[in-house]
């Protein structure tokens, strides 16, 4: 995979501005958590993505952070004149096993699901969720608070396929 896995600041901040804009109406707001469907959409799937090794889903994560260093360096430098290159700890979701590996690709396809039958605001709101996941989960903190999320992936995956043997379907 050609992708970053270090973010920079200026990643940190481009995450975080698209966060802020998101969380922002929903503060203001009635804070109703089915406000903040659409961006919990992204976010899972970006998840999903960030416990993937490899394939397209890991070459997606990877190459989020690449995107949010590059405007994150360049809105902190536009906005106050210094740079923002500076990396932080790395983070990185492991042990996907091929049966969790099909509990991921399941959760991606229901999300691309979503994000096709979603209005344009949700279409929005859907992509930044999955932009502020990926990059937030190439932090060592964020990665960490997540590092459940591919044993939890794979034993969902041996679930499935315990039951459909025991269905006599395999």
């Amino acid at each position: 995979m050609t992708g970053t896995t270090t973010l920079t600041l200026g990643g940190l901040l481009a995450a975080l501005l698209v966060l802020v804009a998101n969380l922002h109406p929903w503060y203001r707001g009635g804070r109703e958590m089915r406000q903040l469907a659409a961006f919990g959409k992204g976010f899972t799937g970006a998840a999903c993505a960030a416990a993937c090794p490899g394939g397209i889903l890991g070459w997606a994560h990877s190459h989020a952070g690449g995107i949010a260093n590059g405007a994150g360096q360049q809105a902190g430098s536009a906005a106050t004149g210094t740079t923002a290159a500076s990396s932080l700890t790395r983070g990185q979701l492991t042990g996907l096993s091929a049966t969790g590996a099909v509990v991921v690709v399941v959760a991606v396809v229901l999300v691309v699901l979503a994000y096709k039958a979603a209005g344009k605001a949700d279409k929005r709101r859907i992509v930044g969720g999955f932009f502020v996941g990926s990059v937030l989960l190439l932090t060592a903190g964020v990665a960490g608070a997540l590092s459940w999320l591919p044993g939890a992936l794979n034993g969902a995956g041996d679930g499935v396929v315990s039951a459909v043997q025991g269905a006599g379907l395999l």
